[in-house]
């Protein structure tokens, strides 16, 4: 008795669930294709670029970045040119400035010069209409020889006398500056001469023909 309730009952609800069988499939069929066909239209929006630019605002466009990259180009060579100027004329052992620097070493290394202008002794360049003495006079020149020159003059004050420096120096065979001669004219009443190096009897003629130069 309670398996044929059962069986009615089993029935029944077969029944009904084939008579909404069709009405589901529906639903189940619209909502798979509503998302289908919103996936496709999102996913043709996110590929396909629909904006096409004209031929002369290509060309406008890439004329600019060139022109940046050429300007950026010669930004970067101008300071590589400033740093290596620099360089070369604080650090170069042929630079004015290293010359100078040496040449003041070697005349307060000289007991000599101590000794005449007395101690301490201070080293400077001429001076100008704002009364600094940091430029030293110099020329650079090439001799008949056809080596490079570069003659120096500058001034030492010690607590007894002042004294200008004289130097001129000769380019050798490895390209580098070795003295000719550096000297100390003391400004005193009697113009004593402290020679510090003199080499040019140790050159040619010619380049000894060259001391009429002055600064």
């Amino acid at each position: 008795m309670f398996s044929m309730k059962l069986a009615q009952s089993f029935t029944g609800n077969s029944r009904s669930a084939l008579k909404f069988a069709p009405l589901i499939s529906q639903h189940v069929f619209r909502r798979c294709k509503t998302t289908r066909e919103s996936g496709l239209t999102s996913s043709g929006k996110t590929e396909i670029d629909t904006e096409v630019k004209p031929l002369g605002e290509k060309v406008k466009e890439a004329t600019k970045t060139v022109s940046y990259l050429g300007v950026i180009l010669l930004g970067v060579g101008v300071t590589g040119t400033l740093f290596y100027a620099v360089f070369r004329e604080l650090f170069s052992s042929k630079s004015p400035n290293s010359v100078y620097s040496n040449a003041v070493k070697k005349c307060l290394a000289d007991h000599r010069v101590e000794d005449k202008l007395g101690h301490p002794i201070s080293a400077y360049g001429e001076e100008n209409r704002r009364r600094r003495r940091q430029h030293v006079s110099h020329v650079i020149y090439t001799g008949k020889d056809g080596r490079q020159h570069l003659r120096m003059k500058f001034h030492l004050k010690g607590s007894f006398h002042s004294g200008t420096a004289h130097l001129d120096m000769v380019e050798n065979d490895a390209g580098n500056y070795e003295y000719r001669y550096l000297y100390v004219e003391v400004d005193d009443m009697l113009r004593n001469t402290i020679v510090i190096e003199d080499n040019r009897y140790a050159v040619s003629s010619e380049t000894n023909s060259l001391d009429d130069i002055t600064l």
